[in-house]
């Protein structure tokens, strides 16, 4: 963070399901965390942090005014996204030119190190480890609105800024605030059911804590240099029976899987995964 290294970090959508875990691991690293919320929506963000309300989506909104707010920032951390859990909402596609302006607004501010998050949806259908070079063929609204705001903001930000593209995975944690297959499995057991339909099961993915992926975004975004599409995630493909048995157990929930009441998805890939092993060259080199 050079001389930048006393100017706080911002984090847009900081009370978001993956936010505030961002927001907690920056704290926890030393840094002076700025909780960007929409306003009324600071609800759950780390005490520790400061926090500053604004709509950054909004026709009009001026960056000048946020880092003015802040006190400058070292780094912009850009989790904000609307209907994240709902693939196919059209507001991916509608909110495209609100993102974009305003990531391109941070580098014409001067803000010298940017941080956008991206998804393994940007891919579409794949078999195998993704890396940086794998190309790109979303298959969904939310995953062609992340592909297109990475394209058409790396084109423009150029080398104006350190621009960071960190791609996450299939995120599991703090279930009680996502819509996946865990969180369903928590509300079943809430209404006493013990056994619960399911597909085979046999398909692998890459699955990371959320916890784990706020701190792995804190570092990634903090980190000179670091640039590029860079996976967030574990690097271990893991079937969806195997990791959904061990949350069964871990939480004790007593239910049974009811292995092929539905079918498998045909545009399920039987494996995919993040290639981690730039997130853990970052990661080993802070911690030394």
């Amino acid at each position: 963070m050079s001389d930048q290294s006393n100017l706080p970090v911002l984090v847009t959508g900081a009370a978001g399901y993956v936010g505030r875990h961002v927001v907690t691991a920056l704290l926890d690293l030393g840094y002076d965390a700025v909780a960007v919320t929409r306003p009324g929506r600071a609800d759950g963000v780390d005490p520790r942090a400061r926090r500053v309300e604004a709509d950054i989506l909004a026709p009009g909104f001026e960056v000048s005014a946020l880092l003015e707010q802040s006190g400058g920032a070292a780094a912009v951390i850009h989790l904000a996204w609307q209907d994240g859990f709902t693939h196919n909402a059209p507001s991916h596609i509608d909110n495209i030119p609100a993102h974009h302006r305003f990531l391109t607004g941070l580098a014409a501010a001067g803000v010298p190190r940017i941080a956008g998050l991206g998804t393994m949806h940007e891919v579409g259908y794949w078999e195998g480890a993704i890396d940086a070079d794998t190309p790109t063929a979303p298959t969904s609204l939310y995953g062609i609105a992340k592909d297109a705001l990475r394209r058409s903001t790396t084109l423009v930000i150029g080398d104006s800024a350190e621009y960071v593209w960190l791609r996450a995975y299939y995120i599991l944690g703090d279930d009680r605030r996502n819509r996946s297959i865990f969180a369903k499995l928590l509300e079943a057991a809430d209404e006493g059911k013990t056994e619960f339909p399911f597909t085979t099961g046999k398909s692998k993915y890459d699955f990371i804590d959320v916890a784990e992926l706020g701190r792995q975004i804190a570092i990634a975004s903090t980190t000179a240099g670091a640039t590029g599409v860079i996976n967030v995630s574990s690097g271990e493909p893991v079937s969806l029976a195997d990791r959904v048995e061990q949350f069964i157990r871990d939480n004790e929930l007593g239910i049974t899987l009811q292995y092929g009441a539905f079918p498998d998805r045909p545009y399920d890939s039987p494996a995919v995964w993040g290639d981690a092993t730039r997130i853990r060259e970052i990661l080993a080199a802070r911690e030394h």
